[in-house]
């Protein structure tokens, strides 16, 4: 029966999880809430319980002294860099790990090996893409060739090392004691990949338009050292193609380059009065002040600069020195074509140089957007954790889209005619947002990529979701429109469990970057409330700045800060592959039972009155009745009313109420709808 009521509600009552209808069989309500003890690792006094770091917490610090020049007839970079090692462990070394990415571009690279073409169906088809990429590496000699590995002291001696494939072992002279140092040099060069012809994380782009100036964006660019961790000791896993783990240090680095090329880069610029002019020096210090970008190299000085090389490129080079400290990487971007505009953004008591690099070809989207968005980053992602960096650049070039420290490196441009959609624009902004990011996740936070991707695609992405909210309203965020693509993946047998490691995922898009944003979104809105999230997740981003954490950590530190048991979150959405879906399989209206005869016996008549009859029923009420033959049969209970108020009844409910409490009085007159909610847990997710 349905009586309408004023001040409806609805009260769900949970009537426990049940198994699952699918195929897949679904663990009972104690294992969805048993505790991660056994998932996490052991607490100890690197790591603390409460996911902070350990009282004995350590990790190493490597240093880089960088000379570098850029060929550009050649496209080829040649250095020699000094690197000075922190054993900051207590464990004695007898031998350094250095990677050497770029020789992921040798003919013989563990990563052509192992690495798999596009599907080739029954039409026996093959995309112009896959093909040239094929036939390009046949031809592209990269990878490095190292010309020494020597003791930085002098004289220099030779150092016995070992390379296997982007791994190269430094043995050393003596072992290397708890808190000793070690220097030591390498030589090197390589040949930068053409990124026009198959698209990659680093090299250098010849525009049709223009094919003559190369814009250069350059990552993985020198020998780095390996992490070294207490729980994995050396990360040794040969690069092919994934991200990194790497060390916090300080770089001097020195670039030389054409003299008409503008070079951008991690850290701070060193020699202004050798490079710029003495007006693009004052504009850059205007810059720091002003409220909208300033041009430091306007279009015009960069078209000027393109043409005068078109007749002959100018003779003589210039060297631009970079300053950076506390960082785990160093990146670059080179080219005549870039103009540069520039803005202070104030973070905190400081000012922070939002900057970009970008072509002619890239405008006028990029002057509107691209230093702005810079800043809205520092802005958005600061309420996380401040931003402790002098500058944060954003450079237009042939990647499609890369982070590395104070640099980020973007390639959308407008049409040639200068036009753009709506989708550029706005997906512009939201690669800058991302990439900048980054510096946040894992720049800062230094999470080791190579195996929770996770942790720095994930958190960012969420945090970029977070971010745009604040650039205008509905912003037409893409996570929110993969919101249902993810769905679906979660409800698919491809979905893997969030803590799946790096180099075992299927789909890293989906897995890595919109199930994490789309957990951390309903942690933040549905089960801790915003201002607790974001307390927790602040206090995670304040400990672990500028160290190195794991999942256990994060998990931890969410719990400890936020005050609330979330083992069964974090249990269902990280370590599982169950999704949400909540079968109804009944709903029912509850009627308050007031114990007035006044209102129920009326009630219960009209129910009673209502009550279908059964076809039994319904023939036996045509059929004689004994009694009517002989009415002696009859007594008191054949008169009876059952549904007729007495003064028994009134007498009795008088007497009950006397015996009330005040509230209790008021609860018999709830003006309110109860309804039982009956469901079955089919996804699996609490």
């Amino acid at each position: 029966m349905c009586t309408r009521l004023p001040s409806p509600f609805l009260l769900l009552l949970l009537l426990g999880l049940s198994g699952a209808a699918s195929a897949q069989e679904r663990p009972d309500g104690d294992a969805l809430f048993r505790q991660l003890d056994g998932e996490l690792p052991t607490p100890g006094p690197t790591r603390a319980a409460s996911g902070a770091p350990g009282h004995r917490y350590w990790q190493q610090q490597v240093d880089y002294r960088i000379e570098a020049s850029l060929d550009e007839e050649k496209h080829r970079i040649t250095g020699r860099e000094r690197i000075d090692y922190r054993n900051n462990s207590p464990d004695v070394l007898r031998y350094l790990w250095v990677q050497l990415d770029q020789n992921t571009e040798a003919k013989d690279s563990e990563l052509l090996r192992i690495r798999t073409t596009d599907p080739v169906g029954e039409e026996n088809e093959k995309s112009y893409r896959e093909l040239g990429y094929e036939v390009f590496r046949q031809s592209f000699a990269g990878g490095y060739q190292i010309r020494s590995v020597t003791t930085a002291s002098q004289p220099p001696q030779p150092l016995s090392h070992t390379i296997r494939g982007t791994m190269l072992r430094v043995d050393l002279p003596q072992p290397l004691q708890p808190g000793g140092r070690f220097s030591f040099a390498i030589a090197w060069s390589y040949a930068i990949r053409d990124i026009s012809v198959h698209s990659t994380r680093t090299g250098y782009e010849l525009l049709e338009q223009d094919p003559k100036n190369a814009i250069y964006t350059i990552a993985h660019w020198y020998p780095r050292l390996a992490a070294y961790s207490e729980r994995h000791g050396w990360h040794v896993h040969n690069y092919v193609g994934e991200e990194f783990s790497l060390e916090f240090g300080d770089f001097v680095v020195r670039l030389d380059a054409p003299v008409d090329v503008v070079v951008a880069a991690t850290g701070e610029l060193q020699n202004a009065a050798e490079v710029l002019s003495p007006a693009q020096r004052a504009r850059l210090a205007q810059a720091r002040a002003a409220k909208e970008p300033v041009f430091v190299i306007t279009p015009a000085e960069a078209k000027a600069a393109e043409e005068a090389a078109a007749k002959g490129r100018p003779e003589g080079r210039r060297t631009w020195e970079f300053h950076a400290k506390n960082v785990r990487d160093f990146a670059w971007a080179a080219s005549r074509k870039y103009a540069w505009d520039a803005m202070g953004v104030p973070v905190g008591e400081r000012t922070v140089m939002a900057m970009s690099y970008y072509p002619n070809e890239a405008e006028p989207l990029w002057s509107k957007y691209s230093t702005h968005a810079v800043a809205h980053t520092l802005e958005g992602y600061g309420r996380y954790l401040e931003y402790p960096y002098p500058v944060a650049l954003s450079c237009n070039g042939g990647v499609g889209g890369m982070e590395h420290p104070m640099i980020s490196f973007q390639r959308a441009r407008p049409e040639p005619d200068g036009t753009y959609s709506e989708r550029r624009k706005y997906g512009l902004i939201s690669v800058i947002i991302h990439e900048v990011g980054h510096n946040w996740f894992p720049m800062i936070v230094n999470n080791d990529e190579r195996r929770w991707r996770w942790m720095d695609e994930g958190f960012n992405s969420f945090v970029q979701q977070v971010t745009e909210g604040y650039w205008e309203k509905e912003y037409p965020s893409r996570n929110s429109a993969r919101r249902e693509r993810i769905l679906d993946y979660m409800k698919s047998s491809r979905d893997q469990p969030i803590m799946t490691n790096t180099s075992l995922l299927r789909e890293g898009g989906n897995n890595a970057y919109s199930k994490v944003t789309l957990a951390l979104t309903v942690l933040r809105e549905a089960v801790l409330g915003r201002e607790t999230f974001d307390f927790a997740f602040r206090e995670y981003c304040r400990r672990w700045a500028f160290k190195r954490p794991y999942p256990g950590d994060f998990f931890r530190t969410m719990e400890d800060a936020s005050g609330q048991d979330l083992d069964w979150f974090f249990r269902g959405w990280f370590f599982t592959a169950d999704h949400v879906d909540l079968a109804i399989t009944g709903v029912r209206q509850l009627e308050l039972d007031t114990r007035d005869p006044e209102i129920e016996k009326p009630r219960a008549k009209a129910r009673e009155d209502k009550r279908p009859r059964r076809l039994r029923e319904l023939r036996n009420a045509a059929q004689p009745k004994r009694v009517d033959r002989h009415p002696s049969l009859r007594d008191y209970y054949d008169e009876f009313d059952e549904f007729a108020v007495t003064p028994t009844d009134r007498k009795d409910y008088q007497k009950l109420l006397e015996g009330l409490k005040p509230h209790e009085r008021r609860l018999l007159k709830l003006q309110q709808r109860i309804y039982v909610v009956d469901f079955e847990n089919v996804g699996g997710l609490p």
